[in-house]
């Protein structure tokens, strides 16, 4: 397993790749900054909206993710290198969990510096609200990984079909229609967010749920895209 995390780590780190993945997270400081700025600074619920859940969780995590995630093993399928990995005697979760962690390690600290910045600057370096903050982009940043692993091993358009999904799902139909967002990889990053800090995140509209209960379906989703990907592992013709 120490070997795939090390050949992929040496894989993804490619220099234009990271700077990408460095504008991208410079992105919500900026903005944060040009709002503080401003003479009509947002309110903490519209700036949560704007910044925290459409921008960081719903568009700059996924985005930052997709760039490391998809070509773990869509890079392995073109290149033609998975059968090495296939045939040799590991258990196919020994090959997907170091992928996953792999992407993790090149991922999390962008979006966790863009998180920590963000929310000192916008709350004043409130404790509790940085970790909240935090720990939801790094939940959402899991998520992510899991899902776009899966969708890496799985289509050949990996990266097209990502961005279709961050630009019409987390984007467009999570935010506007109530009945999907169950299904949002977002909604279920900004729930944990208002779980661990219900005092600056309260919802008027609907009670936050417990930590427990929000990190446990955020455990459930990651587990369902790992087993999906491991399946996938197991049954696909690799050339």
């Amino acid at each position: 397993m120490g070997a795939i995390y090390l050949a992929t780590l040496q894989q993804l780190t490619g220099r234009w790749r990271l700077l990408v993945m460095l504008v991208l997270a410079a992105m919500p400081v900026l903005v944060t900054a040009a709002m503080l700025g401003n003479a009509h600074a947002p309110a903490v619920r519209n700036f949560e909206m704007a910044v925290l859940s459409a921008m960081l969780a719903g568009s700059i995590a996924p985005l930052v993710v997709l760039a490391i995630a998809a070509p773990a093993f869509g890079n392995e399928v073109e290149d033609r290198t998975l059968a090495n990995l296939v045939l040799s005697p590991l258990p196919r979760w020994q090959i997907v969990v170091p992928k996953l962690l792999a992407t993790l390690s090149i991922a999390g600290p962008f979006v966790l510096a863009s998180a920590l910045v963000t929310s000192w600057m916008a709350y004043l370096g409130d404790p509790r609200a940085m970790l909240a903050v935090s720990l939801a982009c790094l939940a959402a940043v899991a998520l992510y990984a899991a899902a776009f692993l899966w969708l890496g091993l799985s289509s050949p358009q990996a990266i097209g079909l990502g961005l279709l999904y961050v630009v019409l799902w987390e984007g467009f139909f999570s935010g506007f229609v109530a009945g999907v967002r169950a299904l949002s990889i977002r909604y279920h990053a900004i729930s944990l967010m208002h779980a661990i800090d219900p005092r600056r995140f309260a919802d008027a509209k609907a009670e936050p749920p417990s930590v427990a209960v929000a990190g446990a379906i955020a455990l459930l989703v990651l587990a369902g895209f790992l087993l999906l990907t491991v399946r996938k592992l197991r049954r696909m013709d690799v050339p």
